[in-house]
């Protein structure tokens, strides 16, 4: 029945939300070869690094504003045929520039595509502005001064993404506190591929009031009362993880344990169509492989919007419509 859950999504990076169709359409408009990358209608890639390699290649064949103002309306309409309410995309100016279009008008693509989604449907959107992580210190904090600037009102948050085993989180703690000091929210990647010590560094450097996966904290119990007692909010995306083989299987996912602990949690897809999922496939897998009611899963709809990056009349305006 989860199908008719009002459903939020708070961890998505919105070039791994390209579906492969779109991708190749896109390829073939710019004149480029998808073999090294897509078979079909899969991304091709084997384990983390090549997955970040298709990823990127996939990234770089959106090139203009108007192109990511298609990718965002065609996400967020998914989103809403899902029975989603509320998304919250990760933008990288970075993967912008890479393909030669200026930060602004990247997120003034996407700010044109949210803005046609939501007149069609409803449904809010906002984006968190991600540094980089392997790309170093310097690039993090740049994007953290972007984001500062508030280059638009759809900008409520900054984060950080990339290779997790890549540097110390106190590398990047300036970063944070200038995004902090513009009054955006925080989240940060921690927890995914290196374990519990990520976890907490990146509460004791950052101070997020998310993070995103987290879920190796559970090899710690004491960084799991830690998480619980200071309301942390985990943005889990169980099927990004078993892809990425974090764990073997579903069965061995901690989703409920860190539930069942008194761990704030919410369900998101991550990358979608590289990890064979969405977000309706996530809200599923909360039912069949982790057992949650209806009302369980409505309630992790609260817990989302209660932790989304929006001012408070939007968030009220969310909550009404569960």
């Amino acid at each position: 029945m989860t199908g008719l859950v009002v459903k939020a999504e708070l961890h998505c990076h919105i070039e791994g939300a390209i579906p492969p169709a779109l991708a190749r359409a896109q390829a073939k408009r710019y004149g480029v070869d998808t073999a090294s990358f897509i078979a079909g209608d899969r991304y091709v890639w084997h384990d983390f690094t090549t997955f970040m390699a298709a990823y990127d290649e996939a990234a770089a064949l959106f090139r203009t504003p108007e192109d990511y103002a298609l990718l965002a309306e065609a996400y967020l309409g998914e989103l809403d045929s899902a029975g989603a309410i509320y998304s919250e995309i990760f933008v990288s100016p970075d993967h912008a520039r890479t393909a030669g279009l200026s930060a602004e008008a990247y997120i003034e693509g996407l700010a044109e595509g949210i803005a046609r989604a939501k007149d069609k449907s409803g449904i809010e959107c906002r984006m968190i502005v991600v540094g980089v992580r392997h790309l170093g210190a310097e690039a993090v904090e740049g994007a953290a001064r972007f984001a500062a600037s508030r280059p638009h009102p759809l900008i409520t948050g900054f984060g950080m993404a990339g290779e997790e085993r890549f540097g110390r989180v106190a590398d990047y703690a300036r970063a944070f506190d200038i995004a902090r000091d513009a009054g955006l929210g925080i989240t940060i990647h921690a927890g995914e591929l290196v374990g519990p010590e990520s976890v907490r560094d990146a509460l004791d450097e950052v101070r997020p009031s998310r993070i995103g996966h987290g879920v190796r904290a559970i090899e710690d119990l004491d960084l799991v009362r830690r998480l619980a007692d200071e309301g942390t909010v985990l943005e889990v995306c169980p099927g990004s993880n078993i892809a990425l083989n974090v764990f073997p299987d579903f069965g061995a996912h901690p989703f409920r344990q860190l539930m069942d602990a008194g761990v704030k949690v919410t369900l998101a897809s991550d990358d979608p169509p590289f990890f064979d999922t969405s977000l309706a496939r996530e809200y599923a897998l909360g039912s069949e492989a982790f057992g949650l009611s209806d009302v369980q899963l409505r309630e992790m709809t609260r817990t989302a919007i209660e932790a989304a990056f929006v001012d408070e009349p939007t968030r009220q305006a969310l909550l009404a419509k569960l």
